[in-house]
């Protein structure tokens, strides 16, 4: 397999900074404390960074966006993950409940390939849209195959499911796909090829 360290992304020509890719906004959970674990997972590690083409693709996303609701914006929360984060996460929640909101180490999370976001929207005020679960909630109130049982039980509004749907429709748009249990991760073009060709950062 190949790899890459995220300390060497920055001199590597098949990716591109966050805030070099038009129509989007960052505010990178896991840089901080603003996260499910309560304190920053990256350090000093720089993580804004997507691989050209997952980049390219948020960008189509955010023009689609752009037409569909005028001045709102996609957020990225998450990009770039380096594989020892993946791991150190793991490790605090292997053999718990909790473990499926994350990929296994061993085959690995398309973060750490550069190739997977996790966004949610912004209003044209700059407000985040309020999507009925917070970001990395996890909970069954954040899983999109559940949408049709949310809205009949009233935990999840019509408002709310409609900003899950605008979201995910942006995002397709851009050549990504969703996951059934998290309605703010998204990933980029065929995991499978992702996971067999590109290079995995450490």
């Amino acid at each position: 397999m190949k790899t890459l360290r995220v300390e060497d992304i920055a001199g590597d020509p098949g990716f591109v900074r966050l805030d070099e890719i038009e129509g989007i906004a960052h505010d990178l959970r896991y840089v901080g404390s603003h996260n499910f674990a309560g304190r920053s997972l990256y350090g000093s590690m720089d993580c804004a960074w997507l691989r050209r083409e997952a980049a390219a693709g948020l960008e189509a996303a955010a023009r689609w966006l752009a037409r569909q609701r005028p001045g709102w914006r996609v957020l990225v929360l998450d990009a770039l993950r380096p594989q020892r984060v993946q791991e150190a996460i793991w490790r605090d929640f292997a053999g718990t409940g909790m473990e499926q909101y994350f990929a296994h180490p061993e085959r690995g999370s398309i973060h750490s390939w550069g190739m997977a976001v996790d966004v949610t929207l912004i209003d044209a005020a700059g407000r985040e849209a309020d999507m009925g679960s917070g970001y990395d909630e996890m909970s069954p109130a954040s899983h999109p195959a559940l949408h049709d049982e949310l809205l009949a039980s009233g935990r999840l509004t019509p408002a709310q499911v409609a900003d899950r749907r605008c979201l995910h429709d942006a995002m397709v748009a851009g050549g990504y796909g969703g996951i059934a249990i998290e309605w703010w991760h998204f990933d980029h073009g065929d995991r499978d090829r992702v996971r067999r060709e590109l290079p995995r950062v450490l």
